[in-house]
C-alpha cells in the first residue's frame, strides 16, 4: 500500500490542479462579437485581449463570425451572464436603452474628430451610464465608421430610394431614419451575403471596412458615400459581474478596453482609403459625392419621431445636438 507520505504528496498535487483549474475558470472572460475576424469589432477585440493578458491575470476569449447569434442575440446573453462582455454595434442597444439610439441620429456628427470629443466626453458618459439599466456596464466607444449605401442601381439623391428595399440593422432608429427617408427597411442580422445574392434586398448600407471585408462588391455594383450616420460600438459587460471584480481588476479592464477602442478608431481611419481603392478596383462604380443634402432636407424633422419622445431620450438627443452645433 502506498505510504502516507505518498498519499499526502498525491493530495496536495490534486488540490493544486483543482485549484489552478477553478482559478483559471474564474479568469477567463468570454467576449462576444458578431463580424468574422479582421472587422472592426474584432480588431478592437483582439486589441483588448492583448492588452489585458499583457498586463493582467485574466485570459481573453472571443466568440466570433456569429458564433453567439446577431448582435441582440448575443446583448440578450451578456444580459444573462452566459458570456462576461461584447463589442456590438450602437444600433441594436435601443432595444435595450431607447436613449442609446441618440448616436446613430442621422447627420449628427460632422467628422470623426468631433465623434470622439463627445462620445470620450461628458455625452458619451452619460449615454454609457443610461446602459446600467439594462444590465450592462458600457466600457468604451470604438466605431465602425461612416455608413454609405451599396445598392443594385445607382443611389445619388434621396429620391433614388424611395421604395428602396434595404437592409438595416435590427434596430428602432435605423428603421425609422429609412422609412422617412422614403426606402423600404429591411430589418436582418449580420452577414446578409445570402440576402443579396438571392436579391431578398436591393440594397444595404455601412461602412467602408464592412464592404470590403465581406466583399460585398462582388454582390453590388454600386456604392454611394452618403455617410449619413456614424456607426459607433460599444464595448460592454455583464453588470454583475463586473460589479464583484476587485477593485484593481475593473479598473485593469477599463484602461484596457480604452486603449483598444482608440486603437482600434486609428486603424479604421488609416485603413478606409485602402477600403475605397479595392472597392472601385473591384469595379463598384462609386459617387464620391453624392447629393447628401437631399438627405438631410428629408430628415430636418426626424427629431419628432415618436422613438424620441420619451423624456429621458429627448433630454439626451438634446444634449448630443447642442454638442455638435
Amino acid at each position: 500500500m502506498p505510504s502516507k507520505k505518498i498519499l499526502c504528496i498525491l493530495f496536495m498535487l490534486v488540490a493544486a490542479f483543482l485549484t489552478s483549474t477553478i482559478c483559471s475558470g474564474q479568469n477567463l472572460i468570454k467576449l462576444g462579437v458578431v463580424t468574422k475576424r479582421g472587422a472592426s469589432q474584432s480588431v478592437c477585440a483582439e486589441k483588448f485581449k492583448s492588452i489585458l493578458e499583457e498586463e493582467t491575470k485574466y485570459r481573453i476569449k472571443i466568440l466570433d463570425n456569429a458564433s453567439l447569434g446577431n448582435e441582440t442575440e448575443i446583448l440578450k446573453k451578456i444580459q444573462a451572464g452566459e458570456i462576461q462582455m461584447g463589442i456590438i454595434t450602437s444600433g441594436p442597444f435601443d432595444e435595450f436603452v431607447p436613449e442609446a439610439r441618440v448616436v446613430d441620429y442621422p447627420f449628427l456628427f460632422k467628422s470623426y474628430e468631433q465623434a470622439d470629443l463627445i462620445l470620450d466626453g461628458e455625452p458619451g458618459r452619460q449615454l454609457l451610464k443610461a446602459l446600467e439599466r439594462a444590465g450592462f456596464q458600457g466600457l468604451a466607444f470604438a466605431e465602425n465608421g461612416f455608413r454609405s449605401i451599396t445598392s443594385n442601381k445607382p443611389v445619388h439623391s434621396v429620391d433614388d430610394v424611395a421604395g428602396l428595399r434595404i437592409r438595416v440593422m435590427q434596430s428602432v432608429i435605423h428603421q425609422e431614419i429609412w422609412r422617412a427617408l422614403g426606402a423600404a427597411p429591411v430589418p436582418l442580422g449580420w452577414p446578409i451575403n445570402k440576402e443579396l445574392q438571392d436579391k431578398t434586398v436591393e440594397a444595404q448600407e455601412n461602412p467602408l471596412s464592412l464592404i470590403d471585408l465581406y466583399k460585398l462588391y462582388d454582390l453590388q455594383k454600386y456604392l454611394a458615400l452618403t455617410r449619413h450616420v456614424y456607426s459607433a460600438h460599444i464595448a460592454v459587460a455583464n453588470l454583475a459581474w463586473f460589479n464583484s471584480l476587485p477593485s484593481g481588476d475593473r479598473a485593469a479592464l477599463q484602461a484596457a478596453m480604452t486603449k483598444a477602442a482608440q486603437l482600434e478608431r486609428k486603424w479604421n481611419r488609416i485603413s478606409e482609403a485602402t477600403f475605397l481603392k479595392k472597392a472601385k478596383k473591384a469595379g463598384m462604380i462609386v459617387d464620391e459625392k453624392p447629393d447628401r443634402e437631399s438627405f438631410r432636407r428629408k430628415l430636418a424633422s426626424f427629431q419628432m419621431n415618436d422613438i424620441f419622445q420619451d423624456e429621458a431620450t429627448s433630454k439626451l438627443l438634446k444634449t448630443f445636438r447642442d454638442a455638435t452645433r
